[in-house]
């Protein structure tokens, strides 16, 4: 995509950036592709189902804030359930291309940095395997954030056996598996204060390594 803009001096926007545009996480040359857990079938088929149940089990939609939409290829299955959908990303690239390929009436994107920014105001923020990428000062600048919203759903990639959780890494592409660890919001150092926590999905990988687990938090 050789029209793209300079690229940021901040390293975890810098980072994301490279990964879209080298194609780190696969995909076809000039295309923007957020990797086999956005399109592997075997783990978004579940996930659609199960987000979208809880989605339609309000009288009234919910407006939802998708922070760290990426190539969109999940959101746009679960924004026709919803009041209004925002997808939110660090790449400024991929938000203006999402922004021209998916936006309509209640589908609408925003470039920002969670850490950094101010997040759309929503009902529901769903975070689907963000953390996973971000360090533990990035992860503490959002925290704060969620508490303005009524429900959070979190999706991680975690190790399959009992693990240490909260291993600090630098953000980018790699996550917290290769070092036995994963995201656990409840405990330090991020003790995510919480009215209800339910695990609405957990999927086993192929290899047997590691799991995909997505909770439902209800926010004070």
């Amino acid at each position: 995509m050789s029209d793209r803009k300079p690229k940021s001096p901040w390293p975890t926007k810098a980072a994301m950036e490279q990964i879209y545009d080298k194609n780190l996480w696969g995909g076809d040359k000039d295309e923007f592709y957020s990797g086999i857990g956005s399109h592997d079938p075997e783990i978004l088929v579940p996930y659609i189902q199960t987000v979208g149940r809880f989605l339609t089990s309000f009288d009234t939609p919910l407006t939802v804030c998708d922070l760290g939409c990426g190539d969109f290829n999940v959101g746009r299955k679960l924004a026709p359930l919803a009041k209004n959908y925002i997808g939110v990303d660090i790449v400024a690239d991929l938000i203006e291309h999402n922004q021209k390929t998916f936006a309509n009436g209640n589908v609408s994107f925003q470039s920002l940095d969670i850490a950094k920014g101010r997040l759309p105001s929503a009902d529901c923020a769903m975070i689907r395997q963000v953390f996973q990428h971000l360090s533990n000062d990035e992860i503490k600048q959002v925290l704060p954030k969620l508490n303005n919203y009524k429900y959070v759903i979190l999706t991680e990639h975690l190790p399959a056996e009992s693990f240490v959780p909260n291993a600090d890494i630098i953000s980018g592409q790699g996550i917290r598996l290769k070092k036995q660890s994963g995201i656990d919001l409840l405990v330090p150092p991020f003790n995510l204060k919480i009215i209800e926590e339910n695990q609405l999905l957990r999927l086993p990988e192929k290899n047997g390594t590691g799991i995909i687990v997505s909770v439902l938090y209800t926010m004070f």
